[in-house]
């Protein structure tokens, strides 16, 4: 085996990857206080042909130096807006026939493994503050719920790693 290189793996430039048709998902960042996680999901987000991302409440906004540090460059690939309020957000989401699904440990959570795709829909998924998780308000309007299984000593996992398991199952279950 012999290690490709980066002229060799037939990438899209920035021009033709927002032209490209994207898979019919959309990411929420509420209220995420690192950089280098909003970098993080900006780049899994090119690497999956996510839709769109919505950067809510306190979650920092491109241009920045510490975000770009991470994305390599997906903000200026990837579409994505700010607005304050992230319950607003989902409700006019919801209005437009979006299915909202928060990525949380809550009561009555759908397995990620077992989580359902329905074919013609389009998706939002919801990631949130690295204490506090996704607000409650948020969580109790989603359509659904989905949780990570996991079996250390731990309760969590980092945001970005949970924002690459996530998008690479969701995309799965789409594409495949």
């Amino acid at each position: 085996m012999r290690k490709l290189k980066n002229s060799e793996l037939g990438r899209l430039n920035v021009e033709e990857f927002k032209k490209a048709v994207k898979i019919p998902l959309i990411v929420i960042l509420d209220n995420i206080r690192s950089l280098n996680n909003i970098g993080s999901v900006f780049r899994t987000s090119d690497a999956f042909m996510i839709e769109k991302i919505y950067l809510c409440g306190i979650t920092a906004k491109p241009p920045h130096k510490e975000i770009h540090k991470t994305a390599l460059g997906a903000t200026e690939s990837v579409d994505w807006e700010y607005t304050e309020d992230t319950l607003e957000l989902v409700k006019e989401l919801q209005n437009n026939n979006v299915k909202v699904v928060s990525i949380e440990q809550a009561e009555n959570s759908i397995m990620l493994q077992d989580f359902v795709i329905q074919k013609g829909n389009k998706y939002a998924v919801i990631f949130g503050n690295e204490v506090k998780g996704v607000q409650q308000e948020v969580v109790t309007i989603s359509d659904h719920c989905i949780e990570i299984p996991q079996f250390g000593t731990k309760h969590s996992l980092n945001i970005s790693v949970s924002c690459g398991v996530v998008l690479w199952d969701i995309f799965k279950k789409i594409k495949y």
